[in-house]
């Protein structure tokens, strides 16, 4: 019934930036964490970005801290992922997902539902 549909991605050189959006149909969005998952070619899928219910708490990754922005618009139904100064090994299928409020942020198995993807390629 929750379904997620991720956007933005595509090609950027080194440093450069993009913004990608997940809107949320079929549920209610101001009741779910809202994170953002990646998974490269060959390797698993990493945490990269959450943020709370309420929005008043964000999480990242080590390797995104200071790049990476995660936001919400409640009255949008929709979460974003703001990417700036981009490297090469940001090149990933990024998800986003949802969650139940109160289960854990940072972990793919406390997430609900799942967006397709979106393909974000970094160039050299």
């Amino acid at each position: 019934q929750v379904q997620l549909v991720e956007s933005g991605g595509g090609l950027v050189q080194a440093g450069g930036s993009l913004r990608l959006s997940c809107a949320a149909s079929g549920g209610t969005f101001s009741s779910y964490g809202m994170g953002w998952f990646r998974q490269a070619p060959g390797k698993e899928r990493e945490f990269v970005a959450a943020i709370s219910v309420s929005g008043g708490n964000t999480y990242y990754t080590d390797s995104v801290k200071g790049r990476f922005t995660i936001s919400r618009d409640n009255a949008k139904n929709t979460v974003y992922l703001q990417m700036n100064s981009l490297k090469p090994e940001d090149t990933a299928v990024y998800y986003c997902a949802a969650q139940f409020g109160g289960r854990r942020l940072g972990h793919a198995g406390d997430y609900a539902y799942w967006g397709q993807g979106t393909q974000v390629t970094v160039s050299s």
